[in-house]
């Protein structure tokens, strides 16, 4: 039997289990969404395709298999570029559907045409046109393929709308073979030996965990890993969550806002295991003063990006899991106990803090009581600035999958839509968005997707009238030139702009309302804003300075 190419799209979705579909309708891709209508598949209709394109993402890693968006041509499509970029920088498997005007037309400026392909090809693991209906269930099964196998990543199709109307037969593939892609899952088997030699030899080894580990599933393995060898752990804010932050061998998080003894640690080590990583700049400081007495093996998936940044000594191409597994098995219990001592000398000697003096509410506390409300297992979700940091900092994240930010583009507005495709990816869990004033109001239309679906998401929103993060720079580094930082006079109150939405909207003014507000909003079956109105001037510490090595930090007098 025949079908158009808009029910061999809704058909192939159907075949890759998609569970929902974030996306907005328009002209093109209209043939598509009348299939949808009654396919029994979820679809949650957005604001703003950005906000899509942040669903699927944040569908995406909370649950491990790729989000969907769906969109119309040209401003729809271009719409959902940040999001690609987001999910690109962060490795995160997505596919992204937009319309496009018809083939025949393709190139003439027609109506909402863009050239979709030429604009997402930097920001996307691959990206398709499809030219004929014959070719359109092949190009989703590999799309899908694509996005969640070796380096995940965001995969784009674009669909003219006359190939969605021509029809074909409908055959599903069962298996892809594409050539030239074939991830490598089991590591070298000589470079696993020598890998385990210099681990057994180390003396100051720290294992340097990113965001690969969790997109490889492996965090059983890693903590079965450190805790046979007794080699403390250190991640990158993607990593946090592979790795339990109240262990004793955690380090919690390393880099620019890092703590001191990860920094320490780093920087005094023998040897740097680094496990899903790609030695980001937030991470290293300056690159000539990295690690200086270690010798580094490095395991990813990606060939790429190992010696990218870092020489390494000892890399190892594959899958995160399978060579942590292996590792395993060729290790011991390392006697390092001087390192151990030293390490946990530098936790004692310069803890984490904050001035909790006062009823000015600060966010280090909100996000603190957050995490001792939900026993640090919510899924948490942010925006970029400084919440962001803090919320690495204090909520000290117990699972995999649980912090969910923006990390290698830094995109504000992404926190409160990720929120809503974590939700809807993992409904049992209790998920929070913890915000910026600056970055909520980037994407806050996504309020009525919220309210109208009843996707019992809690916003945090850290209200300190600037763009705080930015402020922090130009008072430390730019003699408090506060140039297009402020926001204070133009914030609305939150919690009444959610009562307008439908929402439950609470205001917060002092400290002793902070833990009452809280629980208010864990007892609500429905969406919440918790307006927190937070110190103006709080900066993150300990800071690196840019151009400074790990250990050169900065911290509050």
């Amino acid at each position: 039997m025949e079908l158009t190419g808009a029910q061999i799209m809704v058909e192939s979705l159907k075949q890759e289990k998609v569970e929902a579909i974030f996306g907005l309708p328009g002209g093109v891709i209209l043939p598509t969404f009348d299939v949808l209508y009654d396919s029994g598949l979820r679809f949650i209709l957005v604001r703003h395709e950005q906000g899509a394109s942040h669903m699927a993402d944040g569908y995406a890693r909370a649950t491990g298999r790729p989000g969907v968006c769906m969109v119309t041509s040209g401003p729809g499509a271009t719409n959902t570029v940040t999001g690609l970029a987001t999910a690109y920088m962060d490795s995160v498997p997505m596919v992204c559907i937009t319309g496009q005007v018809a083939t025949t037309v393709i190139g003439s400026d027609a109506f909402q045409e863009a050239d979709t392909i030429g604009i997402t090809r930097s920001v996307t693991k691959h990206n398709y046109l499809v030219k004929e209906v014959r070719d359109l269930a092949r190009i989703v099964k590999e799309a899908f393929y694509i996005a969640s196998t070796g380096r995940p990543g965001p995969v784009l199709i674009d669909f003219p709308v006359d190939v969605s109307r021509a029809k074909t037969e409908f055959v599903y593939p069962k298996e892809v073979s594409i050539r030239g892609y074939k991830p490598t899952l089991a590591g070298h088997p000589k470079q696993i030996e020598k890998a385990a030699e210099m681990i057994l030899e180390a003396k100051r080894p720290v294992l340097y965990v990113g965001g690969g580990c969790i997109a490889s599933g492996a965090a059983a393995e890693l903590t079965e890993f450190a805790r046979k060898t007794g080699i403390p752990v250190t991640t990158t804010v993607l990593g946090l969550g592979s790795f339990p932050e109240t262990d004793p061998l955690s380090l919690r998080m390393l880099g620019m806002h890092g703590t001191h003894y990860a920094n320490y640690s780093v920087q005094g080590s023998d040897l740097l295991i680094a496990v899903g990583a790609r030695f980001d700049d937030r991470v290293t400081g300056k690159v000539s003063l990295f690690a200086p007495k270690a010798r580094i093996i490095h395991i990813d998936i990606d060939p790429s990006s190992i010696s990218k940044t870092i020489p390494v000594h000892c890399p190892i191409v594959g899958d995160v899991k399978h060579i942590l597994r292996a590792l395993t098995g060729r290790v011991k219990k390392l006697e390092i106990g001087e390192w151990t001592a030293q390490i946990e000398e530098w936790k004692k000697k310069h803890p984490l803090k904050y001035d909790p003096s006062g009823d000015v509410v600060r966010q280090q506390y909100v996000i603190d009581k957050i995490g001792e409300l939900t026993n640090h297992e919510a899924v948490v979700t942010t925006g970029v600035g400084q919440h962001q940091m803090w919320t690495a900092q204090w909520y000290r994240f117990q699972n995999p999958r649980s912090m969910i930010t923006s990390g290698g583009l830094g995109t504000m507005g992404y926190g409160f839509p990720a929120a809503i495709g974590a939700k809807i990816g993992r409904p049992k869990e209790t998920v929070f968005c913890i915000d910026g004033d600056g970055s909520f109001q980037m994407t806050l239309t996504e309020l009525a997707t919220a309210v109208y679906y009843k996707i019992p998401v809690k916003v945090v929103i850290m209200d300190n009238a600037h763009h705080g993060m930015v402020r922090q720079w130009q008072e430390l580094f730019y003699n408090r030139r506060y140039s297009g930082s402020e926001l204070g006079p133009s914030n609305p109150d939150f919690s009444k702009l959610a009562q307008a939405y439908g929402a439950l909207g609470i205001r917060v003014e002092k400290k002793a309302e902070v833990v009452p507000a809280l629980e208010k909003a864990l007892q609500c079956d429905g969406p919440v804003v918790l307006h927190m109105v937070v110190a103006k001037e709080d900066n993150v510490y300990p800071m690196v300075p840019t151009g400074h090595a790990l250990d050169q930090v900065m911290d509050m007098a």
